[in-house]
């Protein structure tokens, strides 16, 4: 069973989690400077998830909820921001579509790598594809040219898709794909 310990990496994730529909209801509610304050949440919601990290490891609060709920809560804010986005005619459901199957590959990869005793830490590229991933769903929550959001799009599904080939070519040895 996932018991949450009360600490303050934890406090900060589930802040994150309920900020998450929050940021949807203001959204669907459109009214004057909505998406304003629809970017202003999202932000706060993307800076707890530094924090919530920062604290976990350097306080010694790392948990197994925490393990659990941080990286879950950061899928559910960026897919909630892009299906939004889809919604609305800012992106594309194929590229969201494409984000979700990366995630859920990298998901699956980690979890045969730990039944196996490995852990896959998180590469240099997923990094930057959450950074881009974020500042991108930053701008696109501005009233910006429909060109630039085209710029986001494409910043989000290259980022996606090499960080996702890079975690599979790196550790192929774990799912036998040597000879691939």
């Amino acid at each position: 069973m996932l018991y949450c310990t009360v600490n303050t990496a934890n406090k900060l994730t589930i802040s994150r989690v309920t900020m998450i529909p929050l940021f949807l209801i203001i959204l669907y509610l459109n009214v004057p400077f909505s998406q304003i304050l629809a970017l202003v949440i999202f932000i706060l919601a993307s800076v707890t998830d530094l924090i919530d990290g920062y604290v976990a490891r350097h306080y010694d609060q790392v948990t197994d909820f925490g393990k659990f709920m941080d990286p879950l809560a950061d899928k559910v804010l960026v897919i909630s921001a892009m299906l939004w986005f889809v919604e609305v005619g800012q992106m594309p459901a194929w590229i969201v579509a494409v984000v979700v199957a990366r995630e859920l590959l990298v998901t699956g990869l980690r979890l045969v790598a730990m039944d196996n005793g490995r852990v896959i830490a998180a590469a240099w590229s997923g990094k930057v594809k959450t950074a881009t991933t974020m500042v991108c769903i930053c701008l696109m929550l501005l009233p910006i040219p429909s060109s630039l959001n085209t710029v986001c799009a494409a910043l989000i599904l290259i980022t996606t898709v090499y960080s996702g080939l890079e975690y599979f070519i790196k550790n192929r040895d774990v799912l036998n794909l040597n000879n691939l």
